[in-house]
């Protein structure tokens, strides 16, 4: 299981400056687009050697770091 200082780490790699509450939103709010969700799940697979397939490419699972860090998790199983 990972931890959300893991999913917190990587999304300020990302995105420098990004420093979100666990539940905050993401995309609604505006604080990641569509070019950073790729670049976010690109940074997640090599990091976490998964494979995030277009299937799990949906808002719900990045509108939270509570949301990215399930999705993580659930895949590694």
């Amino acid at each position: 299981m990972h931890t959300m200082e893991e999913i917190l780490a990587i999304l300020a790699q990302v995105k420098p400056g990004l420093a979100p509450a666990p539940d905050e939103e993401l995309v609604r709010t505006g604080q990641l687009d569509s070019v950073e969700i790729m670049s976010l799940v690109m940074a997640l697979a090599e990091e976490f050697d998964l494979e995030i397939s277009p299937l799990d490419l949906k808002e719900e699972n990045f509108h939270t770091a509570e949301a990215i860090l399930a999705l993580v998790n659930r895949l590694e199983e």
